[in-house]
């Protein structure tokens, strides 16, 4: 078979790219080796892991009152009745919400007349690809090969992923019931997003990392309000060390992890989430000549065409920012590239969510960034707690951060931490996608009670900032 455009992967990535080449009237197909249409993100990655913490998360709300809102002291006292929610139960939503997305997936692409097909493939050349499946061998060609495989957890020997209680991030929630006890090895965005489920549902954990500090890339103001956060709750933090072994204990009751410290713990899981590598070893790319890394990352250009012309890869194949929404984009991108339609690039400004118990979303530069570029900038802060909404919500931990340029008071970044922080961010984004800055917040009125409110009361908190400096510096000027 023929087609003008051939897509290895049905994730987002995928997806969007097979989704772009129907919509202008190219021949598509998608192969896909799972045999339900999503890929990782829908069966194994974002849908499950958000779906299983919008569980926690109203669990928490039912079983110890309005988030936030108790004590330190009650807090410890539920733990220590070890009352733990029903994992089946938990799962229900996960599974519903996996079951409908695939479905989704595939009433999109067989409604655009996507031709659908499910194996194993394999690049001939540039221009074939050979699919493996159970009905045999079938060989399809077009003039565009788009890779979307996406990537999977990867663990080092010593630590070896046996899916019944040792576990990555595929295999976590497979699980029949919730641990009392867990390890999390590795604190970076999904070990610290599923340390904060696993707390909240009561599971005492501890949360191990080789680094001096969590979730590097964030804005240290805003990790340490999640740090202060995950104390509340019981979460232990154990930096600079690492796993050196994990065995079962003779009675195969549980695990002992033993860490660099010289220190053991005794648990009942533990959670590998040590990096990922790019699913492209058996897809032939050395005999194509398509160049990837030892992380099977493949090498692409600002359009996502690989070392070899008319070969695309888009999502996490590819390497950061591994985001679904932005490997939505690469796949846009990609296809309008290969089939030359208007010049679109990746845009300057795209958010970060991470899922932990409260959520972080982010855009722009952090202090740390803005410090090290010697960049001049103001700071203006909001905290739920000062909210009405944030009294209502019960959310007494969450913080907006505005960082601001002094001279012409444009945005340079905004860092949420607390309820809904990934929706909010939106307004930050469109903001300074547009070139705006303080006025638009100070000067324009937003619904009450809500948690966009905010942004006005961390701009007018800027503005502040920056009338004290203008005067401090006519004071200094006069004397």
């Amino acid at each position: 078979m023929t087609f003008d455009l051939i897509v290895i992967g049905s994730g987002p990535a995928g997806q969007r790219a097979a989704l772009q080449g129907a919509k202008i009237g190219k021949t598509v197909a998608i192969i896909e080796e799972l045999p339900a249409l999503g890929g990782g993100c829908v069966h194994f990655g974002t849908l499950p892991s958000k779906s299983f913490r919008e569980s926690v998360y109203r669990w928490s709300l039912g079983s110890r009152g309005t988030l936030g809102n108790e004590s330190e002291h009650s807090q410890k006292v539920s733990k220590k009745i070890g009352e733990l929610p029903d994992m089946q139960r938990l799962l229900r939503r996960r599974n519903r919400v996996v079951s409908e997305e695939a479905k989704i997936v595939y009433d999109q692409l067989k409604r655009n007349h996507v031709s659908i097909y499910h194996g194993h493939a394999k690049l001939l050349s540039p221009t074939e690809v050979e699919i493996q499946s159970k009905k045999g061998i079938e060989k399809l060609s077009a003039k565009v090969v788009i890779i979307a495989v996406g990537a999977r957890p990867v663990a080092p020997e010593h630590l070896e992923v046996d899916g019944e209680r040792v576990h990555d991030s595929n295999t976590i929630l497979n699980q029949k019931e919730l641990p009392k006890t867990m390890v999390v090895l590795g604190a970076g965005i999904i070990g610290a997003e599923y340390a904060s489920m696993f707390s909240m549902a009561g599971t005492k954990v501890y949360l191990v990392d080789r680094r001096n500090e969590i979730l590097a890339s964030v804005d240290r103001e805003i990790v340490n309000h999640l740090v202060d956060r995950f104390e509340a709750q019981g979460v232990e933090i154990v930096l600079e060390c690492e796993a050196s072994k994990i065995e079962y204990k003779a009675d195969k009751s549980g695990l002992k992890v033993h860490l660099s410290n010289q220190k053991n713990l005794e648990v009942d899981m533990v959670l590998v989430a040590l990096g990922r590598v790019g699913n492209s070893s058996t897809l032939g790319l050395d005999a194509v000549g398509v160049e990837s890394d030892e992380r099977g990352l493949i090498r692409v250009d600002q359009h996502f065409q690989t070392s070899i012309r008319g070969v695309y890869a888009v999502g996490d194949v590819v390497g950061q920012p591994a985001l679904a929404s932005t490997s939505m984009e690469q796949g846009r991108i990609a296809c309008s590239h290969a089939f030359d339609l208007k010049r679109v690039t990746m845009p300057r400004f795209f958010p970060y969510g991470i899922y932990t118990i409260p959520e972080i979303s982010m855009i722009g530069d952090t202090e740390e960034s803005l410090i090290a570029q010697k960049k001049a900038y103001v700071v203006g802060r909001a905290s739920y707690r000062e909210l009405a909404r944030g009294q209502i919500v019960g959310d007494r931990w969450g913080l907006l951060k505005l960082l601001v340029e002094p001279q012409t008071q444009k945005l340079l970044g905004v860092h949420i931490v607390g309820d809904n922080a990934a929706e909010l961010i939106h307004i930050g984004q469109a903001v300074m996608t547009l070139g705006g800055g303080l006025s638009y917040f100070v000067e324009n009125v937003f619904n009450y009670p809500t948690l966009a409110e905010a942004y006005k009361t961390a701009a007018l908190h800027a503005e502040n900032q920056l009338r004290q400096k203008t005067a401090s510096s006519q004071t200094v000027a006069v004397s």
